[in-house]
């Protein structure tokens, strides 16, 4: 039987399923006002104005707990000429011709574009939200210039929903991924096929 190796540590995971919950919160209540005809959404918090009261709180709190994550991961995401590299075999990949693919560490070129989406995406969402948040600092900007931050913001929510949706259908294609996030392992086998850098440097000397 494979060994098992710790990819993540209990407090990283409780994050990121915070995250995730208040990702799909603020993401329900914001397309409540997306479109009329998702109004319906609403009813999930309360009605209309309750909808609209807790939206930016809940996106506050998933900017603070993906802000906590940025400062822990961010380095093992910057992207190297060894990603550059594993991204031109990318289709090898999506064959599932794993053999061929250049050897990564922690998390390869796919992955740390989805981060970096994540990342950009989920400061305009702040930056945005910000500007036209009522009725605390709204009343300080022009509403030419609310206009736009209210595009922007609706682009950067698409952009953040495209990269989640991206996100879970690659942990749940590559079998043994989604452990990782539920119980903060993965198997040694797992490692050498997947990541073959980070496999070697967490099992060197053992």
């Amino acid at each position: 039987m494979s060994r098992m190796l710790q990819r993540y540590k209990d407090g990283e995971r409780m994050n990121h399923w915070f995250i995730a919950l208040m990702f799909v919160l603020a993401g329900l209540s914001g397309l409540a006002f997306f479109h009329p005809a998702l109004f319906f959404l609403s009813n999930l918090f309360g009605g209309g104005p309750w909808t609209r009261i807790l939206h930016p709180f809940l996106g506050v709190l998933m900017f603070v707990a993906f802000l906590g994550l940025f400062l822990k991961l961010w380095r093992e995401n910057v992207v190297t000429a060894a990603d550059r590299e594993w991204r031109q075999h990318m289709g090898d990949m999506l064959r599932g011709n794993k053999a061929d693919l250049p050897p990564v560490g922690k998390y390869n070129f796919g992955q740390k574009a989805v981060f970096w989406l994540m990342a950009l995406s989920l400061i305009v969402l702040l930056v945005t939200g910000l500007m036209f948040w009522r009725p605390y600092f709204a009343p300080s900007f022009a509403i030419g210039t609310l206009r736009i931050a209210v595009l922007l913001h609706a682009v950067a929510a698409v952009v953040l929903i495209v990269a989640t949706i991206v996100h879970v259908y690659a942990a749940i294609w590559v079998k043994g991924t989604v452990r990782a996030m539920t119980r903060g392992t993965v198997s040694e086998e797992w490692a050498k096929v997947n990541h073959p850098l980070w496999h070697r440097e967490m099992t060197q000397g053992k």
